[in-house]
């Protein structure tokens, strides 16, 4: 079912993603609910959740009926707090 998410993301998503300096990531697919990654100029937009629910749900629930919800995360990646700490202790 992955594959088909790819598939829909590209044909539907990011397009519209990638127009506004974005992209999206999948995180996980569970039980139905597909987390996602916004990236690029989308990840700290104060939009991105309103984009999650409009834009990449609709589109994916639409086409994957089996997928019933989309949730944003929002956090940090290991990589870059390893950065974050390396710099603050001045080893970078």
């Amino acid at each position: 079912m992955k594959e088909k998410v790819e598939a829909i993301l590209d044909e539907q998503v990011r397009p519209y993603l990638r127009s506004h300096g974005g992209d999206v990531r999948i995180r996980e697919l569970r039980d139905g609910v597909l987390y996602v990654e916004l990236l690029g100029q989308c990840s700290h937009c104060p939009s991105n959740t309103i984009t999650t629910q409009s834009v990449i749900q609709e589109a994916v629930c639409q086409a994957i009926p089996d997928v019933t919800q989309v949730v944003l995360e929002d956090t940090v990646s290991e990589e870059l707090l390893d950065m974050a700490r390396k710099v603050l202790n001045h080893e970078l």
